[in-house]
């Protein structure tokens, strides 16, 4: 059964409201037995689902507005939708395999790796305990990061703190001269972070003492880094793509798009993919920052592409889930969801797991497109979602943070950090803990339970 877990503070409060509770019950509908069947359905069969657009629509037009580094999208036009389950076929045979999952024991960027899968195999057991909860005195959209024993943060309290991984206790913190909203990523002992400072930084893990500094553009940097052989990729708001030498900060290459960059970047096999707000899906060698290809979505892109298999995938503020051939940017397919797409796409056994601004987490074929099942999460959904072992992990603007089972989409559990405030980062699941950030300045640690 779904169990909801409430801090101990605001226990009388929901009390009262319990009735008004919009994720208090899970409706699984069935498949039927013709869906069931994918070996002999119709190549042509379309599911009728009267508030979602078939996998086959393009929405080229969506009442939203683009985010600035001042003010990032917000949610309070989605109203509180039940949770509900829809379940559609199982994956098809030329579903994507799994590119293999990360187990280590760090967590050190960004949706785990390179290829920004968000998937790790162990699992996370039972309901969660509230481990530990730090107060940063700051809102917290900068995703936790995780090396050896220690947690690494962003707040809006304009510094990046080092957190005990056991107890919260921090251990230091380096001040920024501006909102630190980017996710840190953390290599050989140094992390690298952009802030809205317009500075790129640095700094030594075990000290906190910084190593360099990069001036930018004006906007700030809000798109997370990714380390690859030396060097150091990044967006920011000043529109560019920067590759820098990570021993010493000089600048080897920067690539202009045409408006400010909030995607992070995924590097893979010598080819950097990123996202930005012009609308554009990039492919840029990454020795030389060279394009190789873009794709035009029909508004901006936030989310940041995941890479396997010779497919990228990424969400679009159009609405659109995208894969595209990695080699040639080709349309490989595209699925409309009800709202914009901030969050950033997870994927393990073949199959995209990822959220929209129209509060439903959706599970895709990865090969295909086509929609396997969709669970509402009661408030729009723009943190990107985790796998632990058979569980998603993801955050609502609801104020929850949510567990949901990846097989049918059932929602296990849920955790209420406060009503309505925002879970915007993508939790990070080390050791059988989950660690997330929300809007009420804190940053939380969940232990499972036998």
């Amino acid at each position: 059964m779904r169990r909801t877990v409430l801090l101990p503070l605001v226990i009388l409060f929901l009390a009262a409201c319990a009735e008004e509770d919009p994720t208090e019950t899970v409706q699984v509908v069935q498949p039927t037995a013709e869906l069931q069947d994918t070996a002999t359905a119709p190549a042509t069969l379309t599911v009728a689902m009267p508030d979602v657009a078939p996998d086959s629509a393009i929405v080229t037009s969506l009442p939203v507005e683009t985010p600035t580094p001042d003010a990032l999208p917000t949610e309070t036009a989605v109203p509180p939708i039940a949770p509900t389950v829809e379940s559609l076929p199982s994956p098809s045979s030329q579903a994507i395999q799994d590119p293999g999952q990360e187990s280590s024991a760090d967590w050190p960027m960004f949706r785990l790796d390179l290829r920004h899968t968000g998937a790790r195999g162990e699992p996370f057991s039972g309901a969660p305990l509230l481990k530990w909860q730090v107060s940063t005195g700051g809102t917290v959209e900068s995703s936790p990061a995780l090396v050896g024993d220690v947690v690494y943060v962003g707040t809006f309290n304009n510094a990046l703190l080092a957190l005990d991984k056991q107890t919260g206790d921090e251990l230091w913190r380096f001040p920024v001269g501006g909102l630190l909203r980017a996710s840190p990523s953390i290599v050989d002992g140094t992390i690298f972070f952009g802030a809205d400072d317009n500075l790129f930084y640095a700094v030594d893990a075990a000290t906190g003492s910084e190593k360099w500094r990069f001036p930018l553009g004006g906007g700030g940097e809000q798109s997370s880094p990714a380390v690859v052989d030396g060097v150091v990729y990044f967006g920011a708001f000043d529109r560019n793509v920067y590759a820098l030498d990570v021993a010493t900060g000089t600048e080897i290459w920067r690539f202009s798009t045409g408006a400010g960059i909030l995607s992070s970047p995924t590097v893979v096999d010598g080819v950097v993919f990123i996202g930005s707000n012009d609308g554009n899906i990039y492919a840029l060698d990454a020795q030389t920052g060279s394009e190789r290809w873009r794709f035009a979505a029909a508004r901006g892109v936030f989310s940041s592409p995941t890479m396997v298999d010779g497919a990228v995938f990424a969400g679009s503020d159009d609405g659109n889930v995208y894969s595209l051939d990695a080699a040639t940017g080709a349309e490989n397919w595209r699925f409309a969801t009800g709202g914009r797409v901030f969050s950033s796409p997870a994927l393990a056994g073949g199959i995209v797991y990822i959220g929209s601004g129209d509060s439903f987490l959706y599970a895709l074929d990865a090969g295909t497109g086509q929609l396997l099942w969709r669970t509402s999460l009661g408030g729009g959904i723009l943190a990107s979602p985790a796998l632990a072992g058979d569980l998603i992990v993801v955050g609502s603007s609801n104020g929850r943070l949510y567990a949901v089972q990846q097989s049918d989409g059932a929602i296990l559990w849920d955790y209420l950090v406060r009503d309505r405030t925002p879970v915007w980062t993508s939790p990070a699941v080390v050791d059988g803990v989950i660690y997330f950030g929300a809007h009420d300045g804190a940053v939380y640690a969940l232990q499972g339970t036998p």
